[in-house]
């Protein structure tokens, strides 16, 4: 039985495979066993999801606290915020000092790892503080096969991710978030900026927001799932296969000569068009040939 105090439960409103139901049943029940928690929350789909149901089965028990620093995209803060208001938890914002740790910012290929080992040096006190809470995150099953340096940092907090332990995959938490009326479920992945360096070039707080004000440029423009992955100084720009053929119509008008205009008045010394397309991780190939 859930806690006195929790929400009425997110009702179903589409039906589930036994099995995805059954997971959504063990995660509550999971949490049902917790006196409090604390959700590492960065307003994707999958840490909204665990929050989601946190809030449901905990109430004011539960908080969602999302780490702040230039490596947060302005418009995926707000979204987090907004996301958090939505769901009725107690939202914080801490800020985080990553970009202080040489071992973060020159940009190694377990830069993840430094980065969540300073966000979960800030939630552990918040935590136990706030009545020896766990710690959640959002790990789902995919996660523990990618190259995610930075799950390791949270197992050495102690940290625990509720969805993975349920055998819950990407396409589960969609399917899940849809189920249970989360408008943002189908939102795409957007990980973090510094995602969009090649591993072994210096992260800055200045990069990091040429970079921001780039996708925040095309985003402007209508398209909505995109990189601009910065290498040296040169803008190379990812679109998801369904926007490629709509910008190389526009680019053979007058937007070509916007964006480069646009592009090298933020710093930009060039700017490229990947023709592949947008692919997750794309920059972890250079991994496989190392």
């Amino acid at each position: 039985m859930a806690p006195m105090d929790a929400r009425p439960p997110l009702t179903l409103l589409d039906s589930l495979p036994p099995l995805l139901e059954r997971a959504l049943g063990q995660v509550r029940e999971q949490l049902d066993g917790f006196e409090r928690v604390v959700v590492a929350y960065s307003g994707g789909v999958d840490s909204a999801l665990v929050a989601a149901l946190a809030v449901e089965r905990l109430g004011e028990r539960a908080e969602a606290i999302t780490g702040i620093s230039p490596a947060l995209a302005p418009h995926l803060r707000e979204e987090a915020r907004d996301q958090a208001a939505w769901l009725g938890v107690r939202h914080r914002e801490i800020a985080t000092a990553e970009l202080a740790d040489p071992a973060y910012a020159t940009n190694p290929d377990d830069r993840c790892y430094s980065c969540k080992r300073e966000l979960h040096s800030l939630l552990a006190p918040i935590a136990a503080a706030a009545g020896q809470a766990c710690v959640l995150d959002g790990v789902n099953r995919d996660d523990l096969g990618d190259h995610r340096p930075g799950i390791r940092a949270a197992r050495e907090h102690g940290v625990i991710s509720p969805l993975a332990e349920a055998g819950i995959d990407k396409e589960g938490v969609r399917r899940l978030s849809r189920a249970l009326g989360l408008p943002w479920w189908d939102k795409p992945a957007q990980p973090c900026l510094a995602s969009r360096f090649p591993y072994g070039e210096p992260i800055t707080a200045g990069r990091l927001r040429r970079v921001a004000a780039a996708e925040h440029w095309l985003r402007q423009r209508g398209f909505a799932e995109l990189r601009v992955r910065s290498q040296g100084e040169t803008a190379r720009i990812e679109l998801s296969a369904a926007a490629l053929d709509r910008a190389l119509d526009l680019l053979a008008g007058d937007l070509r000569q916007d964006l480069v205009t646009a592009f090298l008045a933020m710093g930009f010394s060039a700017v490229a068009l990947d023709l592949e397309g947008l692919v997750s991780g794309k920059l972890n190939r250079d991994l496989r040939t190392r």
